[in-house]
């Protein structure tokens, strides 16, 4: 064990693979261990030595553990691991991915993902559950929809004027449901109202993170950030200091367009769409909504938004306004300045020409 230098890790529920190497890069050991028995083997490696895993279920957890045990554990994105499995994608096993993680891992240009604490996941059930909550309550509304339609009830697209007119429709003898349908209808107004209320203690939550986290309030600050972004920004990213440049911080959310240059000529396609798709999505909805009412508002990212709009098309505007609020999200954690609307940014090492001075001419 004191010869082990790193080690990669194949995280499951109920078993674990290791491949552990030495200095040289030489395999010491690999073996499959039962869940209960991974800690205690852990804690026989040397202090500081390198525990690589792929980013799955619980590898923060296991990582947070880690950690406090004194060893360098880290997590690794899945599509970064699978290049580096010697075997390709037909020799996909516990023990060959171990092994890949373990590769992975020694790449000295390689991303890793730093461990959330308990906080930011415990913030970021709030948001799986609120996301939950929204497609289901979408299934349940589309539902209704079809059930109410295979009597001749057709309503407005807009979930409120179903919301409105189901109760009467449930009660009004005159339509041609019978009493089973109309108990049918009932259950799912039950449900619909239960989902409405399990949103709105996720609200609740998210709001009193708003009020409780300075981050938070800083985030919702930016034009086309809600408080649901905000949160959600900062219980998943937690250091913006991760990422060198507000640049990475946009590409590492699909912000940034595809490249498929060769030859010295670049040739850019759409955006990635790599990364955080949670982030991304609220970013791109709140910058619809920034976008669509640019013209309302005075300050130079509103009108830089709308000439945009004019000149490009409202989408590429909304994306490129998206990819905007992530880079002054970097600069606002990153800087420690507050978001100023008016603010004009200056390029790194540009001269500020100074005003020549007037000089009198002798008589």
């Amino acid at each position: 064990m004191n010869e082990i230098t790193r080690v990669g890790v194949d995280l499951a529920k109920q078993v674990i693979q290791v491949h552990a190497v030495d200095a040289a890069g030489n395999r010491v050991t690999g073996r499959t261990l039962v869940r209960d028995k991974f800690t205690g083997w852990c804690a026989q490696l040397p202090h500081g030595c390198l525990v690589a895993m792929e980013a799955s279920a619980s590898a923060h957890h296991w990582a947070r553990r880690l950690i406090g045990m004194g060893l360098d554990a880290r997590i690794i994105a899945a599509h970064l691991v699978e290049p580096y499995r010697l075997q390709g994608k037909s020799g996909k096993n516990d023990a060959n991915d171990a092994a890949a993680i373990c590769e992975a891992a020694s790449r000295p240009h390689m991303h890793f993902v730093p461990a959330k604490s308990v906080e930011q996941q415990s913030m970021l059930c709030i948001h799986r559950l609120r996301e939950g909550f929204k497609t289901e309550r979408t299934a349940c509304i589309n539902r209704i929809r079809g059930l109410l339609a295979e009597f001749g009830l057709v309503f407005g697209q807009k979930p409120t004027v179903l919301q409105q007119a189901l109760p009467d429709v449930i009660e009004d003898a005159s339509n041609e449901m019978a009493t089973l349908a109309r108990l049918a209808l009932q259950r799912a107004w039950v449900q619909w109202q239960e989902l409405n209320a399990h949103l709105a203690w996720c609200d609740e939550r998210i709001g009193a993170h708003l009020k409780s986290n300075e981050q938070v309030r800083e985030a919702e600050r930016l034009i086309g950030v809600g408080p649901v972004t905000a949160s959600a920004v900062v219980a998943t990213v937690g250091d913006f200091k991760q990422f060198k440049n507000g640049a990475q911080f946009g590409a590492w959310l699909g912000l940034v367009p595809r490249q498929h240059s060769s030859g010295g000529q670049s040739k850019l396609g759409s955006i990635t769409k790599r990364g955080e798709t949670y982030l991304r999505t609220l970013l791109i909805q709140g910058a619809k909504s920034a976008v669509m009412t640019a013209h309302r508002r005075d300050d130079p990212i509103s009108k830089w938004a709308y000439r945009l709009r004019e000149k490009s098309g409202w989408q590429k505007a909304v994306v490129a306004l998206a990819n905007k609020n992530a880079r002054i999200l970097w600069a606002v954690f990153v800087r420690g300045k507050a978001f100023d609307a008016h603010h004009v940014s200056v390029k790194p090492g540009a001269l500020i020409k100074a005003s020549p001075v007037m000089t009198a001419t002798p008589a």
